[in-house]
């Protein structure tokens, strides 16, 4: 019993340490062949029940990829190419063939998006405003997957603390839900969750293009 009890704070230990393990290195093989300069960002796919989603998160994609050394075709000029040829939603463009893709846009890789949850959800005593979103970066002339990856942003990593009682805390948390979904409060997550997601550089995220001083370096290891 003795050696038992001795040995719990070692396992709690060395669970503690496996935790803090640092994730494995992304293979990056193919994506520094292809070195795409140019991107397109498609609309991206929504899984949340919030028709906001779509729009919200393909208005941030750009900029981070943008600021990250890429040249990025403009959100408005791709929607509008899209809708002029018949293509009004996320899926029908994410299925065009990457072929005709790379003829019509001329950009060396594409970016798919799926937004698997967006907006403001009521719980007990709190109300979270919360994005997750994933991409995939494909070779148009190719079709090879270049990265993914995925991303979060919510209000909750805030660790803001309610005051006046249980009761003051379920009143917040129903005030703060009605105020987020009536103002799409999870509009400025959105911009966060994509440059935590697309940004240069971050751990495993997408290589620095060829317009960024960061440009063949090596990516942070943590």
């Amino acid at each position: 019993m003795n050696r038992l009890i001795l040995s719990l704070p070692v396992l709690a230990g060395l669970a503690l340490a496996g935790c803090a393990t640092p994730p494995a290195p992304y293979d990056y093989t193919a994506f520094q062949r292809a070195k795409p300069a140019s991107l397109l960002v498609m609309p991206p796919l929504n899984e949340s029940p919030e028709v906001k989603a779509t729009p919200s998160v393909w208005s941030h994609s750009t900029r981070p990829l943008a600021e990250g050394g890429y040249y990025v075709l403009p959100v408005t000029l791709v929607d509008e190419t899209l809708r002029s040829n018949g293509v009004h939603s996320a899926a029908e463009a994410q299925g065009i063939p990457y072929t005709k893709l790379r003829e019509v846009f001329g950009a060396d890789a594409a970016v798919y998006l799926k937004i698997n949850r967006y907006g403001t959800s009521y719980k007990l005593i709190d109300s979270e405003n919360r994005v997750d979103v994933e991409a995939r970066i494909i070779d148009l002339r190719d079709g090879q997957l270049l990265w993914s990856g995925s991303a979060f942003a919510s209000s909750a990593e805030q660790n803001q603390q309610s005051q006046g009682g249980l009761v003051g805390m379920l009143v917040t948390a129903l005030v703060k839900q009605i105020i987020g979904t009536a103002t799409d409060a999870a509009y400025n997550y959105a911009g966060t969750a994509q440059a935590r997601l697309l940004g240069v550089p971050r751990v495993n995220g997408v290589l620095p293009g060829p317009r960024s001083p960061l440009h063949g370096q090596p990516m942070p290891a943590r």
